[in-house]
């Protein structure tokens, strides 16, 4: 009502139960969406004025990397520069990549191949593999039950290129379930077959594991990457985060 008084115009609308937005007030929504957006970079660069690395680090993760690696990863850095604060949002990397785009994050660690027109670096790569309790053949794939996990777009498109460059049918996926540590169980347990990647594999798992390879001979890999925006490096918490993840992956600083 306040800012009604003050524009002199409607922001807000009922329909029947429901509230919605005026033009006016969509408008005024999306100015004040990048009015924190900018307000949130001022404090930013004011905060890494000084000498040493203080401020707050905005971290985007897969929740893969935020499972397995991350919490190695923040200790070693809080170690080195313990003034940072750091904020993590953890998702699948369709999400991760999203809050990028629209600036909430200073930078992002997605799993699979993402267009990223700034500053992207490769962290690791791994192998994918079917995997299984006992030994089955590739050709039999389409009659044996698959457990499915939700994946980034971007891999599940290459997993769907590998299988339509063998077989016309569609996999036959019997159940979805939310980690890849449900797939591994199901799987031990003989229910079905999964498509899983080298991170989530130890010997101690005792299962079979196929290597995915294209009808080329190439091997199906995963990708993890670094993006970020070349501007969010004139922060010092931000550059030095960014060289600290190349050394930890053997890469030299750019």
């Amino acid at each position: 009502q306040q800012l009604e008084k003050e524009f002199g115009v409607p922001l807000l609308t009922r329909i029947g139960r429901k509230i919605e937005f005026t033009p006016e007030g969509r408008y005024l929504l999306q100015y004040a969406k990048a009015a924190l957006v900018e307000l949130r970079k001022t404090k930013d660069y004011m905060q890494n004025m000084g000498s040493e690395a203080q401020g707050i680090l905005r971290l985007g993760v897969s929740r893969v990397i935020a499972h397995y690696q991350l919490p190695r990863m923040l200790k070693e850095f809080l170690s080195l520069y313990p003034r940072v604060e750091i904020n993590v949002n953890t998702g699948i990397s369709d999400e991760v990549y999203e809050l990028l785009r629209n600036e909430e994050i200073h930078v992002g660690i997605v799993r699979g191949n993402y267009t990223w027109p700034e500053k992207k670096f490769l962290l690791k790569e791994e192998n994918v593999y079917i995997v299984s309790k006992q030994p089955i053949a590739i050709e039999d794939l389409p009659a044996i039950p698959r457990i499915n996990y939700k994946n980034s777009s971007d891999f599940t498109e290459e997993i769907n290129n590998w299988w339509y460059e063998r077989f016309t049918a569609p996999p036959l996926i019997t159940m979805q379930v939310d980690t890849f540590e449900i797939c591994k169980e199901m799987v031990k347990n003989e229910l079905g077959y999964a498509i899983i990647p080298q991170i989530f594999l130890s010997p101690q798992d005792s299962l079979h594991l196929t290597e995915m390879v294209t009808k080329s001979g190439k091997a199906v890999t995963l990708n993890t990457w670094l993006l970020y925006h070349e501007s969010t490096t004139q922060l010092d918490v931000v550059n030095k985060f960014v060289n600290h993840l190349k050394k930890l992956h053997g890469m030299e600083h750019s």
